[in-house]
């Protein structure tokens, strides 16, 4: 609003004080213009009132207009009135100063003073002021001085250049030369200062607080917008979609060169952006109408990977799961992206240690190359020390790259010794996201005898023994989900467990949800319970767990079902301890009044089969076993967890169905630790 009323008042002024000068009696003049223009902006409906009392030192002056247009500046007002006391100021000029209202916006002070060479104005609220200098010399120039100007006074000129942009803090100081000559554009040029700037997008994507800036402004708006900004930011925080900058308070070097015709998008021709060691990028980029990104050619360089973490990447790494992820090292990196489409990109890490709060992955002494190209075809190898996977250590290694054709993927079949065993990836595809299509990741793996003693030791579960094997011929990260083909197989405790449906939603996102399908067979019983200290029992065990659903890696649904399995040869027994275990966990009873007293006399017993299900939905376990108890007194509506064989003979029942989850973890917690005491009925 300030600077077009300052340009547009003049003309009206100077009618007035012509009038005033050539009839010193009068008493009350007025005027009606229907539009006055200038090479800035336009007047409508304007009318001048001024009364000057015959004899007085001054009159008084009120300007009115209708709407006030400033279309190249993005300014536009409704209301205008200006009252002020026009008087001489000694010197053969004159001088007028007063209330400015306009758009029932708050009132500002205008003051105005001029004379055949000059034109000063100031016009200001508060502590907040914006001062014009003109010279009669040079009349197409203009000179503003800005003191403590809020930033938001300056969002209709931003709006022009960034339509979805909208200020909501800071103050500007500076001084800017505006010059408007003829039918040439208008030029805006000079020092700006930025203190505690603030804004943001309608849709949340684009943010900045607490920004300050030193800069040099050149600009020019006409058919041809041209903006070019030389200096540098001073701290603040920064958000581009999911990319969060912090700069808290170090100084960067900041260059950027704007052009646009008409209504189309920028093209930025120049960026240079200088975080010290942290980060320096150089490059050119263009947006559309909309400001999407549609081009980009941007060369990357950081020696300091660990405070790029922190200042550039947090944003990033917290969608991927991945926050508070710690680097160190140096990298080097290549974009260059047309009409939406990432083309090249490319990586060089020098020495660089990757390591994951969460125990997940580490990585150290990476160095070597990535490149991919959705054109011409190129090779790269990324290289590593050592590195780790959920606390399971590997020795060094390397991946081989190929790119070409908008894939990248692996040269060769890549062979890593794990766990006494190998873990082979026979295949790696990826795709970058596109405007068709999203990120998709395929790759084929290969598991030969690890060793799930070491495994066990190494995540912290019972002394499992065995060995795992499996091929997953085809697994897919797409759509933030993970799924597998084919499926995995284990030996352990002398039988298999095999797992098939196995995928996983957001693998490195907040409470990533795991879904597999599990079958156990001919497990050894006296290993298993010796493992988990359920007492001993002997025999074969299979089973089965149907829709297993793991949400951040704890159980909420499944359908699981265990039974023993009769083999020629192989003794059936259980021993006390694993009744009264087996009782505990299942809310079960002894069945038989005479074998209930006769239970403690002996250490095992015989039985014929053994079997427990469990069925939970919303944190309820439906228990289950080998089929409905023997129908006798409150056991009637139980079921048979274990039932005996041989004399004497045992019978376990057990009698509620409905078991609350935590609970039941509860109990099997207590019987692995030992803290279970057995009661004889």
């Amino acid at each position: 609003m300030s600077r077009a009323i300052l340009r547009l008042l003049l003309p009206c002024v100077s009618l007035c004080a012509a009038l005033a000068a050539g009839d010193a009696q009068a008493r009350t003049m007025s005027a009606r213009i229907e539009r006055v223009i200038t090479p800035v902006a336009k007047l409508d409906r304007v009318s001048v009132q001024l009364t000057w009392p015959a004899g007085a030192p001054h009159g008084r002056l009120r300007l009115r207009a209708g709407t006030l247009d400033a279309p190249e500046l993005g300014y536009r007002f409704r209301d205008i009135d200006w009252r002020c006391d026009l008087q001489r100021d000694g010197q053969g000029g004159w001088r007028c100063e007063g209330e400015l209202r306009g758009g029932g916006g708050a009132p500002m002070l205008l003051a105005l003073a001029f004379d055949a060479l000059r034109t000063e104005a100031a016009l200001g609220r508060g502590n907040a002021r914006i001062e014009l200098h003109r010279n009669a010399a040079t009349p197409e120039a203009t000179r503003l001085d800005l003191t403590r100007v809020p930033l938001a006074w300056t969002q209709a000129l931003l709006r022009q250049a960034w339509p979805q942009a909208r200020i909501t803090g800071g103050r500007l100081e500076g001084q800017l030369t505006i010059t408007a000559a003829g039918a040439g554009p208008l030029r805006i040029a000079g020092p700006l200062q930025l203190t505690a700037a603030a804004l943001d997008t309608e849709d949340g994507r684009i943010a900045a607080q607490d920004l300050g800036a030193g800069i040099e402004l050149a600009a020019a708006f006409g058919d041809e917008d041209r903006v070019r900004i030389d200096g540098g930011l001073r701290g603040g925080e920064l958000l581009f979609g999911t990319s969060y900058v912090s700069l808290q308070q170090r100084p960067v070097g900041l260059q950027i060169e704007a052009a646009r015709h008409l209504q189309q998008g920028w093209r930025l021709p120049r960026l240079h952006w200088r975080d010290g060691d942290i980060l320096s990028a150089t490059g050119s980029a263009a947006l559309s109408a909309e400001t999407e990104l549609r081009d980009l050619d941007l060369r990357l360089r950081s020696a300091d990977l660990g405070a790029l973490a922190d200042a550039y990447l947090s944003g990033w790494l917290g969608v991927a799961g991945l926050a508070g992820l710690q680097l160190d090292g140096s990298a080097r990196a290549q974009l260059r992206m047309s009409d939406g489409v990432l083309r090249e990109a490319g990586i060089d890490l020098a020495d660089a240690n990757i390591d994951d709060p969460g125990g997940r992955f580490s990585f150290a002494g990476l160095r070597g190359d990535v490149r991919y190209s959705a054109q011409q075809p190129v090779s790269s190898e990324l290289r590593w020390r050592s590195g780790a996977l959920y606390g399971l250590a590997f020795a060094g290694g390397q991946l081989p790259f190929a790119s070409g054709g908008g894939e990248l993927r692996l040269r060769q079949p890549v062979v890593l010794p794990m766990l006494g065993g190998r873990a082979r990836f026979e295949h790696l595809q990826v795709r970058p996201p596109s405007p068709e299509q999203r990120l998709d990741i395929r790759f084929g793996l290969q598991l030969e005898a690890l060793d799930v003693a070491r495994l066990a030791q190494a995540l912290d579960w019972p002394a499992f023994t065995g060995t795992l094997s499996g091929r997953i011929p085809q697994a897919q990260y797409r759509d933030d989900r993970l799924t597998f083909d084919g499926g995995l197989s284990m030996q352990l405790f002398g039988g298999d467990v095999s797992v098939s449906s196995l995928a996983m939603d957001r693998p490195f996102g907040v409470a990533p949800t795991l879904s597999a399908d599990i079958v156990i067979d001919d497990l050894d019983l006296e290993s298993v319970t010796g493992v988990f200290g359920f007492g001993s029992i002997t025999g074969k065990l299979d089973g089965r767990v149907k829709g297993l659903r793991l949400v951040n890696w704890q159980p909420t649904a499944f359908d699981a079902a265990f039974q023993t399995d009769r083999t020629r040869g192989v003794r059936q027994r259980i021993s006390q301890r694993a009744v009264q275990d087996l009782s505990s966990v299942g809310d079960a009873s002894f069945a038989g009044s005479l074998q209930s007293q006769l239970i403690g006399l002996f250490d095992d017993f015989g039985y014929s089969r053994i079997g427990i299900a469990c069925t939970l939905v919303d944190e309820v376990c439906t228990m289950g076993g080998l089929g409905p108890a023997p129908a006798s007194g409150s056991a009637a509506t139980g079921f048979t967890i274990v039932r005996g064989s041989g004399l004497p003979r045992l019978t376990v029942v057990g009698y509620n169905r409905r078991v609350d989850w935590p609970i039941l973890v509860e109990r099997l917690a207590a019987v692995g630790s030992g803290e279970v005491t057995p009661v004889v009925e």
